[in-house]
């Protein structure tokens, strides 16, 4: 059975390309969902325009499907509400 915990693995190791900061902490996951062997995750860019936006999505479902008893992955990819960094990001990135 595929664990909360491993899916917010991938999350926490993924690093966004171009802030280089992971995509959990960052907090562009907005939501997902485990149905036995499916996964289905909402997240966000921190801009529409982002170069690296297919290649994000591209990585993150092939990681995701690595993890034992996973057999299907679909990542959405949402621009409401639009992505706002937080106090903690922003501090991270020098914003304060």
């Amino acid at each position: 059975m595929v664990s909360k915990e491993e899916v917010e693995k991938v999350f926490k190791e993924y690093i966004d390309p171009e802030i280089m900061i992971d995509i959990w902490t960052l907090g562009l996951i907005y939501d997902y969902k485990i149905d036995g062997a499916k996964v289905n995750v909402t997240m966000t860019f921190t801009s529409p325009t982002c170069p690296f936006g297919p290649q994000m999505v591209e990585d993150i479902e092939d990681q995701i499907k690595r993890i034992d008893g996973v057999e299907e992955v679909k990542v959405e990819i949402t621009f409401e509400p639009a992505w706002k960094p937080s106090e903690e990001v922003k501090e991270m990135l020098g914003l304060l």
